[in-house]
């Protein structure tokens, strides 16, 4: 178990959840950081003590450093100081922050030879070659830390050395419009997207989960986390959200990972791996647990998961591209600008319209993903 760790994204849902880990096992907390939430970020730094603090917005930066001026937690602000986390003399980073911002940190903490507790799924879906070469060449470890990806890492586990995995199954709550048609989503609210079922997320990712983005982002990163064709990646909606996903052999046996609902597990274990501690989290009780269900997702109805699965197909910079303009329509979606189901026409346009290459550096991939904001924010102009 690591000793030592900071954490990009703090004050967000993975991040809080990180530091409620931190403090059941006792752990030190290097760095700190945050893109403008500098209340919250006050708190946690005269909580845990960092070193280092930074936030991404320079103005609010300035402001923490007044704020904390009677401690000794140096603040930094924008990419430059995500990058001197990346550096820090933690054991294991654990980036946390959501969208395409989480990208270049990465790389930099990769290159530093840092271990990586690793819940921003937007980087491996935009630049996941890059990303995975780099891994390979500088000999770190990436812990998965969403629940998806952490169910098939843990049953990996088990799995004899030689090639003996058929699918993987990725489990999908199937969010708070599960069964609805096209004609009974065309007036839903913010509001009602953002009423998850049974996870307590942040914002963006609530959202995507309600258009099951969420779910067409987790197959291109279990592609390139797992090393596996996409065509064997099937997803199965599981309302309970018990079973957290599944790996099925060449036997047809399957092993899965089950728990409560709580991103407190995986947390821990990307901190924990491979030893198990007690956690936070409460067991599941076998007599209230009635049933579980199991049911094929309605890619038609959502159009963001047949555009994830198209854009992996077709690989190169089309993961960049759809994950982009995503991440533009999930904002204007947010913002009243747009109404729910013009999310997953934005993205499916985007794929189809935008023609991109391979990725060969992080310019190619953020070229991309600029392109496909742009063609969003144009798109609900036509």
């Amino acid at each position: 178990m690591v000793h030592n760790l900071s954490i990009l994204g703090s004050t967000g849902s993975i991040g809080t959840q990180t530091l409620d880990v931190c403090r059941k096992l006792n752990l030190n907390v290097t760095a700190l950081s945050a893109h403008s939430s500098i209340g919250m970020l006050e708190e946690q730094i005269r909580e845990f003590k960092p070193k280092l603090a930074v936030v991404y917005d320079e103005e609010k930066a300035k402001e923490l450093k007044i704020q904390i001026a009677d401690t000794d937690t140096k603040v930094l602000s924008g990419m430059d100081g995500l990058f001197e986390i990346c550096h820090d003399d933690a054991d294991l980073l654990v980036n946390s922050v959501v969208g395409m911002v989480g990208l270049a940190p990465t790389l930099e903490a990769i290159k530093a030879k840092k271990n990586i507790a690793f819940a921003n799924k937007e980087t491996l879906v935009a630049g996941g070659e890059l990303v995975m070469n780099a891994v390979k060449e500088n000999g770190v470890t990436l812990y998965p830390v969403d629940s998806e990806h952490s169910a098939i890492f843990q049953c990996l586990q088990a799995a004899p050395p030689e090639k003996s995995l058929k699918k993987i199954l990725l489990t999908a709550s199937g969010g708070p419009f599960f069964g609805k048609t096209a004609e009974e989503l065309k007036n839903v609210t913010v509001e009602q997207a953002l009423k998850h079922p049974n996870w307590d997320m942040g914002a963006k990712i609530t959202v995507d989960s309600a258009t099951m983005m969420n779910k067409g982002l987790e197959i291109i990163e279990a592609a390139w986390l797992f090393d596996t064709d996409p065509d064997n990646i099937e997803v199965v909606v599981h309302r309970e959200s018990i079973i957290h996903s599944m790996i099925e052999f060449t036997d047809n046996s399957i092993l899965a990972q089950l728990g409560m609902p709580d991103m407190r597990i995986p947390i821990q274990y990307a901190i924990t791996y491979p030893q198990r501690y007690p956690s936070l989290v409460p067991e599941i009780d076998w007599t209230k647990l009635s049933q579980m269900t199991f049911y094929t997702p309605d890619d038609k109805t959502f159009k963001c998961l047949a555009a994830c699965k198209k854009a992996i197909k077709l690989g190169g910079l089309y993961p960049a591209v759809a994950n982009g303009a995503n991440e533009a329509a999930n904002l204007m979606f947010r913002q009243h600008k747009i109404s729910f189901l013009d999310v997953g026409e934005i993205v499916s346009a985007a794929i189809e319209n935008i023609k991109v290459g391979s990725a060969s550096c992080l310019d190619d991939v953020l070229e991309a993903d600029a392109r496909a904001r742009e063609f969003a924010r144009k798109y609900i102009q036509n």
